[in-house]
């Protein structure tokens, strides 16, 4: 099975606040700076690596001299607007020593359950990695409050996974892997090197908290496993102390735990397109169009004849011939409004109709599924 992460080309890298903190005492500049150098060597391998970190809240906590989180959410957000300035300079710090550019990204949960925003931040992300730029994503602890009292980037990784339909999350924390009970407590316990992500097993396996520094512990990743599964993603969970982690699991070394994914990315998230999503609209394509999908291409608007409905951007759009059968159904990229003024227009000339692009195809093939 570890054979596919030396095939992955898309790989979203957690890191726990143990772990970036150094068990609280600070930002662990050295650790970030290992971190950094080797994602600029899968990056020279021709990979993809977003970077999602905890971290702000402890590294705050360090910084305004709290020993003991705290609870009252105002002094939880505060730690989190302190401690983010020092995270994102410190990163900034390590990935420019290897010549390579960073970006912050700060998300919350409700930014990837709303479709507008939800493409908005795939479309941001996807941009950065086309120009080569590594973004490093923590939660936006200073606004959001049930997510706050979670901590629970694990549950984020897993979602960046679904964004990005990333091949692998790569969970990397202060323990070895996930164990059939807890090591600490119980010297019997043994490392779990392979299993599937939705083996309920596990879940019980894992319980328990985290720790006063973080408060997700490895029931959030073992679950985090069954989120990034959703969308085709493998899991691996395995210690960030590990001397160059990220390039020996790549190289298929049986580090951590490896948790597999019951389908690939493209075929669970067009299994979610045709089968757990309402229509929105309509699209009539003309003849040039439905040739262009049969041979798997995606849909332009120079194809589109009419534009039924009313929708946003995102919504999921039927797409059909001039006798009315449905030949496949997609993520739509713009409105119902914007669409009606570019159908019939050629992709060039989205610009000067809209003001924008935001994509140049109407529904990417990736975003798509034949009927």
């Amino acid at each position: 099975m570890r054979s596919r992460l030396q095939s992955a080309r898309r790989l979203i890298v957690k890191v726990g606040s143990a772990l970036v903190t150094n068990n609280g005492a600070g930002l662990d500049l050295g650790a970030l700076q290992e971190w950094a150098r080797q994602i600029a060597a899968l990056r020279a391998e021709g990979r993809e690596v977003l970077l999602v970190s905890s971290g702000a809240i402890a590294a705050g906590m360090q910084r305004l001299g709290w020993s003991t989180r705290p609870s009252a959410m105002h002094e939880l957000q505060a730690a989190a607007a302190v401690g983010q300035m020092g995270l994102a300079q410190a990163y900034e710090g390590a990935f420019s020593q290897y010549g390579l550019a960073c970006a912050q990204i700060l998300l919350t949960h409700e930014d990837l359950a709303d479709r507008t925003r939800y493409l908005n931040a795939r479309s941001t992300l996807s941009t950065l990695m086309e120009l080569g730029v590594v973004p490093v994503i923590n939660e936006n602890d200073t606004v959001v409050y049930d997510e706050i009292k979670f901590g629970d980037n694990d549950t984020l990784g897993a979602l960046v996974a679904n964004l990005t339909e990333a091949d692998c999350l790569v969970i990397l924390t202060d323990q070895s892997g996930l164990y059939t009970a807890d090591p600490r407590k119980d010297p019997s316990a043994t490392l779990i090197s392979e299993g599937d992500a939705d083996d309920g097993r596990f879940e019980a396996m894992a319980g328990g908290a985290g720790t006063g520094i973080s408060r997700g512990g490895m029931i959030t990743k073992v679950r985090a496993a069954k989120r990034a599964a959703r969308s085709g993603a493998d899991t691996v969970i395995a210690s960030g102390r590990e001397p160059d982690v990220l390039l020996r699991l790549v190289a298929g070394e049986a580090l951590g735990s490896f948790l597999k994914a019951g389908n690939s990315p493209l075929a669970a998230r067009k299994q979610w397109l045709a089968d757990h999503l309402q229509l929105a609209g309509t699209l009539v394509l003309d003849e040039g169009a439905v040739k262009a999908l049969h041979e798997g291409k995606s849909l332009l608007s120079i194809g589109v004849t009419e534009v039924q409905g009313q929708f946003e951007r995102g919504a999921v759009v039927a797409c059909r011939d001039a006798a009315g059968r449905e030949l496949a159904r997609g993520l739509i990229n713009y409105s119902a409004s914007e669409t009606r003024r570019i159908a019939r227009r050629p992709s060039a000339d989205i610009e000067a109709l809209l003001g924008y692009v935001d994509e140049p195809e109407l529904i990417h093939r990736d975003n798509m599924v034949l009927a």
